[in-house]
């Protein structure tokens, strides 16, 4: 596992860290697929040995800032946040989720999660509550962190249905989660609406697959694993489809699309595009 860093001007490399070998790291099946997490000053990853499991580089430098916890990574990439006023990276581990102090290290809380094959999706959260799930039959849940660090769980939903994400991490607006629920619903899975708080699914549409989503003020920009492209309504009323452009790019999509600046970029295994929706 190689982390590098790159000249945005030129590609040329200013720095690299072997982390199997400088950290004892621990590869899984189908390998790191886990995203850097820039925070503040540091690049934080997940993947090394006992004591090291999460690492902090200087951004700058790839100077090592802080390491520590003894857990197995899985595919998901950590999310920092603030938590009852903390601020926090939380780790999706094979044990759970991790989370810890994002100055130093230090181990905040833990809530114990089942593993099965892999986790991809990473984890949620809106205020104190944190939203996880992964796939391969196991589920769904959402938990309150309370101030002393403990936690509390909310709901939880076994299994591939109703509630759950394969790879693809949905995204939480006003205490709802929007995204691609399902497994291996290749081509036909759902776009969903779901309460964060209680796991009630308040509306779906199929003909999705596993891509992903992304927000734009009120909309959605939604990707569908075939290539098509959709505007939908941000409302837990109903789905509200306003605009649909049927497979803009040729090849699976099983990634999420990107906004910035009025544009969508999207991808596929073999092509990538970029729209203007000014």
């Amino acid at each position: 596992m190689l982390l590098a860093c790159l000249s945005a001007e030129d590609g040329s490399k200013i720095w690299s860290v072997e982390v199997t070998k400088d950290h004892t790291g621990r590869n899984i099946r189908w390998e790191n697929a886990s995203a850097p997490l820039i925070e503040k000053d540091m690049v934080i990853v997940q993947g090394g040995g006992p004591g090291e499991s999460f690492l902090a580089f200087d951004k700058v430098s790839g100077k090592i800032k802080w390491k520590s916890g003894d857990y197995l990574m899985t595919h998901a990439t950590p999310v920092a946040a603030t938590i009852n006023d903390q601020r926090q990276v939380l780790f999706f581990t094979q044990k759970g989720i991790v989370s810890v102090n994002s100055a130093n290290g230090k181990q905040l809380w833990t809530h114990k999660f089942p593993y099965k094959v892999s986790t991809a999706a990473s984890a949620v959260v809106e205020s104190n509550i944190v939203y996880f799930a992964a796939g391969y039959g196991v589920g769904s849940t959402a938990i309150k962190v309370s101030k002393d660090n403990s936690t509390k769980e909310l709901w939880f939903h076994e299994g591939n249905k109703p509630v759950t994400n394969h790879w693809s991490t949905p995204l939480v607006k006003d205490g709802y989660l929007y995204g691609m629920f399902g497994f291996k619903e290749y081509g036909n899975g759902p776009l969903k609406c779901v309460e964060l708080k209680t796991g009630k699914v308040m509306w779906e549409k199929s003909g999705y697959g596993p891509a992903g989503v992304c927000l734009a003020g009120d909309t959605l920009i939604c990707l569908g694993d075939m290539g098509q492209l959709t505007l939908v309504k941000a409302s837990p009323d109903n789905y509200t489809e306003i605009s649909r452009l049927d497979r803009v790019i040729n090849g699976k999509c099983w990634s999420s699309p990107i906004f910035a600046d009025g544009k969508v970029l999207i991808r596929s295994i073999a092509e990538a595009a970029c729209l203007d929706l000014h």
